[in-house]
């Protein structure tokens, strides 16, 4: 959750909402101390603190209607009571009820005096969840209260919220803090930002009501809905909450739009000695999204264009064409890229096509140092037309002469915040460099419309001629033998093949087989093939060592990790095998299967799995063998773990959602959009106070 910092409001609109915590009666400054773990420093913040799940503590379930897997609250009395201390300390505590059954009551955390007041004959009002175990049904550590012996049970009015919480800062003080924040709920007018017609048009009830509702469901609330999101309450909330991130994101590319950019005009014979260069022709799709680039690069407003293409679609090459236009120009073109194989791999690529046309190509990461980082750094910013790297760009000392264009790679891996600081070193005479982002993980459409709406989005959705469908299968870990013996008979053919795994050293724990221990075992079973090993603890130049001799046809296996997962093309490898996929992403099986079926040859990729597979494993595999198609395996990725882990939530910085999520929410965005559009063109002043609500000081990158 983005940290918040406090902004002026206007006098004539009395704001209780950002007004610092300790303005609340009872909170202290521990209170507060243990609040900001949570990133909540102001009142309003407390409001859209949203409840995780309900407890329905409004009825008491008799204990033969309880079902395994349900939560419930039931009261009985104490029959038996037993301390063991087998494995370890553990109290269990048997009650019954009116219905003539019986619930073992099991604590693992106990003390003295908890034991000795759970005696025979106390009646008990006890909460949580209902589990099978070996005499019958059981609870573990429930909530619970002692009746006096006459004393009536009584059962909540409404269902009760469990909210995130932190170290030191139990449930029953939180819900205290937030009910007096909700005491300063303005009235609904005052509270809400969003125009009321654009309101009554899209069907948005009132954002009070929607607050109050979250917080304090009522008994006769849907429970299954809210459970699942989809209440219109917490609907109301979602949409407020995506409309404020589009809103972010769009502001921001106004303020860089409105900013000039050097005017790159298309150098045409350039162009024309690069293609004639290459070893085949380019496709329709890359032709068209060169044009859709050449055309934002020759405004002077700056391009903010996102490049998706499958893997083998041929970004590279359209990323080499935009740079061909900032170098016509007299600008430099800066190029990073998340890993140091993948920006060795530009880096080799670049240097290949641009140094016959007289272009020098500069390289900068962070194994550059001494005093060839120095000399790189002087030719930097001296002028040195084309610099390709990793983070070290971005990093202080590095100055460019005239930065015209920055391309980055995987944008996914870096964020809006990297993408715009090196975008900051280009600043210069009152111009800022134009933006090409590339990624090879198709982006569904959905968070195209939402974490990128900064950016206009091309498509290269077609593959080069001559690349192969891959067959996938799904295989048992029981069956090894039988893939090593496949493995041997392509390298007797003389194909070559991938061995991945996920982890470097053996783990118990994770069952997966380390890259070590399977580079032994492929040495031992393929006698007379050379195996060569690779992964991320090796240093570079050991690791370009290996990957050099396996594109060189030295090595028939190459054992890796995912290090492999992006930047490497051997024509040849026409069999990949994937350890423990069951573990792995689909976005990531999607890359891995990627390096494989690029040349003539059928390919074929096996995923080993580890039984028994769970269901989440088991549709990701079944994805796998299905489809090859990245967008359709985007939407499936995005279904089935949600935007934050698709994008890389740290990363990002902006797709921590308190309560929107992209896959289930979907259907909102259309009306997002068009709502967004009406508040940026006539509500800036409704657009900066939601901005602040819901991002507060994330808003900086406004600024940038």
């Amino acid at each position: 959750m983005a940290t918040r910092n406090a902004r002026p409001v206007s006098p004539a609109i009395a704001d209780p909402g950002i007004a610092p915590l300790a303005t609340l009666p009872g909170v202290g400054p521990a209170l507060v101390a243990s609040l900001g773990k949570l990133g909540l420093t102001r009142v309003q913040d407390l409001w859209f603190h949203l409840p995780l799940r309900y407890e329905d503590k409004t009825r008491i379930t008799a204990i033969a209607d309880l079902r395994a897997g349900e939560r419930a609250q039931v009261e009985g009395v104490v029959e038996a009571v037993e301390r063991g201390f087998r494995h370890r300390p553990q109290l269990k505590v048997a009650i019954g009820d009116a219905s003539a059954q019986t619930l073992l009551l099991r604590f693992f955390h106990f003390n003295r005096a908890q034991a000795e007041q759970l005696v025979r004959g106390t009646r008990l009002l006890c909460y949580g969840e209902v589990r099978h175990a070996a005499q019958g049904l059981e609870m573990v550590h429930p909530s619970y209260q002692r009746l006096g012996g006459s004393e009536a049970s009584v059962v909540d009015e409404q269902l009760s919220p469990v909210y995130p919480t932190t170290e030191g800062l139990g449930q029953k003080r939180l819900v205290a803090v937030i009910g007096k924040a909700l005491a300063l709920l303005p009235p609904a007018g005052q509270l809400e930002l969003i125009p009321p017609a654009l309101c009554r048009t899209h069907g948005l009830t009132s954002l009070r009501d929607a607050l109050l509702y979250v917080h304090r469901p009522p008994p006769d609330a849907h429970l299954g809905q809210l459970l699942l999101g989809r209440h219109p309450a917490q609907q109301r909330l979602a949409f407020e909450e995506l409309l404020t991130q589009h809103l972010g994101l769009k502001r921001l590319r106004a303020v860089v739009r409105q900013r000039r950019a050097p005017v790159l005009g298309a150098p045409r014979q350039l162009h024309r000695q690069l293609l004639r260069a290459l070893p085949f022709r380019l496709t329709a799709a890359q032709q068209r999204v060169s044009e859709e680039v050449a055309r934002d690069l020759a405004q002077a407003q700056p391009m903010l264009r996102l490049v998706q293409g499958d893997v083998g679609s041929g970004k590279t090459v359209v990323a080499a064409l935009a740079t061909l236009a900032a170098v016509h120009a007299g600008y430099q073109t800066a190029l990073m890229a998340p890993t140091e194989l993948l920006a060795e791999q530009h880096l080799r690529n670049f240097r290949q096509w641009l140094q016959p046309l007289g272009i020098e190509v500069e390289w900068l990461a962070g194994k550059v140092t001494g005093k060839t980082r120095r000399q790189a750094l002087a030719r930097v910013a001296d002028g040195a037309a084309v610099v390709i790297g990793t983070h070290a760009l971005m990093q202080e000392g590095v100055a460019f002469a005239r930065l015209g264009l920055v391309i980055v790679d995987e944008q996914h891996r870096f964020g809006v915040q990297q993408r715009l600081a090196l975008h900051e070193k280009g600043r210069q005479d009152r111009l800022v460099p134009h933006q090409l982002v590339l990624t090879a993980t198709p982006i569904p459409r959905t968070l195209a419309m939402s974490a990128y709406a900064d950016l206009d989005v091309s498509s290269i959705d077609e593959l080069p001629p001559g690349r192969t469908p891959v067959q996938t299968i799904a295989v048992s870990n029981a069956r090894r033998a039988e893939v090593i013996e496949r493995i041997h008979a392509a390298c007797a053919e003389g194909r070559q093949v991938y061995w991945v795994c996920t982890l470097i050293e053996e783990s118990e724990q994770l069952r997966a087989q380390a890259a070590e221990v399977a580079h032994a075992e492929l040495c031992a079973a393929l006698e007379g093939f050379a195996v060569g090993l690779i992964h991320g603890r090796m240093k570079a130049k050991d690791k370009q060592a290996v990957m050099d001799a396996f594109k060189a046809g030295e090595l028939a296996v190459l054992v890796a990790t995912t290090v492999i997962e992006v930047g490497v093309d051997v024509p040849n490898a026409s069999l990949m095998v994937i350890e423990n996929s069951e573990r792995l992403g689909l976005a990531q099986l999607h890359q891995l299967r990627g390096r494989v079926g690029r040349g003539a040859v059928a390919s074929n990729c096996v995923l080993l799995y580890q039984p028994p597979l769970g269901q989440l494993a088991r549709e990701r595999l079944q994805v796998m063998r299905e489809t090859s198609d990245g967008f359709r395996i985007a939407e499936k990725d995005l279904e089935l773990r949600g935007p934050g882990e698709v994008l890389g939530t740290r990363q990002t910085g902006q797709l921590a959602f308190r309560i929107a999520d992209l896959s289930r929410d979907a259907h909102l965005l259309p009306a997002v959009q068009a709502v967004g559009e009406r508040m940026l063109a006539e509500f800036p002043d409704q657009t900066s106070r939601l901005i602040e609500r819901w991002i507060g000081g994330a808003a900086r990158f406004a600024d940038a």
